[in-house]
């Protein structure tokens, strides 16, 4: 066994945070001097997930991550909760922007279904968007992994820090207003009380990244402050589930499913 191999096996966490990184961060100083169109990349995730199973657990980690990642056995109300949630919080956000601000109601006979389901589609396949790049390894691979040596809510939290952390080229290019921080940190939370009540799945977390994003604010016709208050009025209803979830449900936060700890997944 090399070096190499040996360290990575006994700092897997360690190596696969830094890779994600390291992978998504690589342009952010060529965006920040003009040269690269974009700051960030949110492939890290997944490429730095490949490349630590590729070095420290070879097949058996591959097995692992795919059995997560198409655990879809999970009952019907989980498979409406994953899609119907972010749906309902853009709607919820819709109605209070249009009630209470005045901004215009979205028509929603206008909306290109067809389109909006080819954008949900390429979502779940396109590993440069935020499903496909962050799931398998925010969900399927450092989750379990966290929850292995600390409860749900301990690696919930520190999983929530550092993705929010990891989302921060975007707030200093104005991608991301600051509050988004927090509302990353918040979702993160929501995403694992999800994959945890599901026995593990990560698959959850990947259907409910796709509803989550694939209905744009200007599809539904907000553009300007509407839209900018859109951010705001989202984001401070994922900080209300999240504490939600965690107060209303605590025993999901105390211990996690065997399933959702490494070494444990359906196959």
């Amino acid at each position: 066994m090399s070096a190499i191999t040996a360290w990575t096996r006994r700092h897997r966490l360690t190596v696969f945070f830094g890779l994600a990184f390291a992978v998504s961060w690589w342009a952010w100083p060529f965006y920040i001097a003009g040269i690269s169109p974009t700051p960030f990349f949110a492939c890290g995730p997944v490429v730095a997930a490949i490349v630590v199973i590729a070095v420290a657990d070879g097949r058996a980690g591959y097995r692992d991550l795919f059995a997560r990642l198409t655990h879809w056995r999970v009952g019907w109300t989980w498979w409406a909760v994953a899609v119907a949630m972010p749906l309902a919080v853009l709607a919820v956000a819709s109605l209070a922007n249009v009630t209470l601000w005045g901004a215009p109601a979205p028509g929603l006979g206008n909306l290109a279904w067809t389109d909006l389901g080819l954008v949900a589609a390429i979502r779940f396949v396109n590993p440069l968007d935020g499903p496909l790049g962050e799931e398998p390894g925010w969900r399927a691979y450092a989750l379990p992994r966290l929850q292995e040596k600390w409860s749900p809510l301990r690696a919930g939290t520190t999983l929530g820090v550092v993705v929010a952390l990891w989302h921060l080229p975007l707030v200093t290019s104005g991608l991301l207003a600051p509050f988004g921080l927090v509302v990353t940190f918040a979702i993160t939370l929501v995403y694992v009380w999800l994959v945890n009540r599901t026995g593990g799945s990560a698959l959850m977390a990947l259907v409910f990244h796709v509803a989550q994003g694939s209905i744009s604010y200007a599809a539904l016709g907000f553009s300007g402050a509407d839209a900018d208050r859109m951010d705001w009025l989202t984001g401070a209803l994922w900080c209300l589930i999240a504490f939600g979830v965690v107060t209303a449900d605590r025993a999901a936060w105390r211990t996690a499913p065997a399933p959702a700890v490494i070494g444990h997944a359906h196959v």
